[in-house]
């Protein structure tokens, strides 16, 4: 129960990570949406951007391997308890949700790419409204964590 335990708090420290991550980014693609034509600021963003990036994917891939570790590792690992049993569809639809997160981290990357490069972005009411989807992805996906409801 212990390896247990150990696994899930990596699982859920290294999603936190990654959700901060993913909702920093497009504030960082708003602000350089913001600065217009200042070229040591768009550059500096753009680099904090890049750092931000790179550190979120690490922070995903870690949640993601800890995750299937906790979905799969009854296999591997003698006594480990099982998330994988009927009534276990609320893991199915949790983690459609979390595609649809990595869907949004990708996309927020990309714009971010075409930022670097100079290209033009979504407007500032579209990133906006684009931060503020991952916030009620991630509720659903914590309620469906803790109700388990089908």
């Amino acid at each position: 129960m212990t390896a247990y335990l150990i696994v899930k708090t990596a699982h859920i420290v290294f999603v936190i990570a990654w959700m901060a991550a993913g909702f920093y980014l497009p504030r960082i693609l708003l602000n350089i949406i913001q600065a217009g034509d200042a070229p040591p600021v768009r550059e500096r963003l753009v680099l904090m951007g890049r750092r931000l990036y790179r550190f979120g994917h690490v922070m995903f891939g870690l949640s993601l391997l800890f995750g299937l570790v906790l979905w799969l590792g009854y296999r591997v690992l003698p006594g480990f308890p099982t998330m994988v049993a009927a009534g276990s569809g609320w893991l199915h639809a949790k983690l459609v949700l979390v595609l649809l997160l990595f869907v949004a981290w990708v996309i927020s990357g990309r714009w971010l790419k075409r930022a670097a490069a100079g290209g033009a972005l979504p407007s500032s009411t579209a990133v906006r409204v684009f931060n503020e989807v991952p916030v009620l992805v991630l509720a659903v996906i914590v309620w469906l964590v803790l109700a388990k409801p089908f």
